[in-house]
């Protein structure tokens, strides 16, 4: 691990840009791994992608979204067959209250579409900043903030553009180092570098194309 060093605000905010430039550069082709054709199919492959991996939820939602077209299917799901058919990706019976409750809430107050606006899609059923950021910027091209997830929260800290402890301080940090064109980006590169080389536990230091640019903080015995 490397000796801990103060920046400047402008010293980091240079080095998160230079680091999404160099990730960029690593991954010309990065891109949301979630399978969707429209922003409800990603909402609901977000709401189930947590605690699970985004290739098995792909493998549920080929089928799912065959079955379940619109927000009315989801409001009027017979809770049994719905849990049943999410229940490989674990938390089932959260989940399916969550889709149903979303469908529901869709129809009832946003006219069955999913709403563009950040402030109304966190009042649905299972929906946080994190799971509104991915279907925000993702869907519809919506720059509203940064996705967290758990790879971006420990590749924020290793790499000392963030060490604070919540999602929602973490995308504050972020939020505040890059320009908001770069915010939908960045929650990309950040997620797909924490998912293939600063893993947990044991990170691919070795490969990092970024290992320049970053401080190791709490790596321990890197790969």
């Amino acid at each position: 691990m490397r000796k801990d060093t103060r920046e400047t605000l402008e010293e980091r905010t240079q080095r998160a840009r230079a680091i999404l430039r160099e990730l960029k550069r690593a991954r010309p082709n990065a891109k949301l791994e979630l399978e969707f054709s429209n922003p409800l199919e990603l909402l609901v492959a977000t709401v189930l992608a947590a605690q699970a991996t985004d290739k098995h939820v792909n493998e549920v939602t080929r089928t799912l979204f065959k079955r379940y077209r619109t927000a009315q299917d989801y409001a009027n799901a017979d809770r049994a067959k719905l849990e049943e058919e999410i229940k490989s990706t674990g938390f089932y019976h959260q989940k399916t209250k969550a889709l149903i409750g979303i469908g529901e809430e869709l129809v009832e107050r946003f006219g069955s579409k999913v709403p563009q606006i950040m402030a109304e899609l966190i009042t649905l059923p299972g929906v946080a900043r994190k799971t509104a950021n991915v279907v925000l910027g993702h869907a519809m091209g919506v720059s509203a903030g940064i996705v967290v997830d758990r790879h971006v929260e420990r590749v924020s800290q290793r790499t000392g553009l963030s060490q604070e402890k919540t999602p929602e301080k973490i995308e504050a940090d972020l939020m505040e180092l890059l320009p908001k064109r770069d915010w939908i980006a960045f929650g990309t590169h950040y997620t797909l570098h924490g998912r293939y080389v600063c893993i947990a536990g044991r990170p691919w230091c070795s490969k990092c194309r970024i290992l320049d640019l970053c401080p190791q903080f709490e790596v321990i015995n890197p790969q």
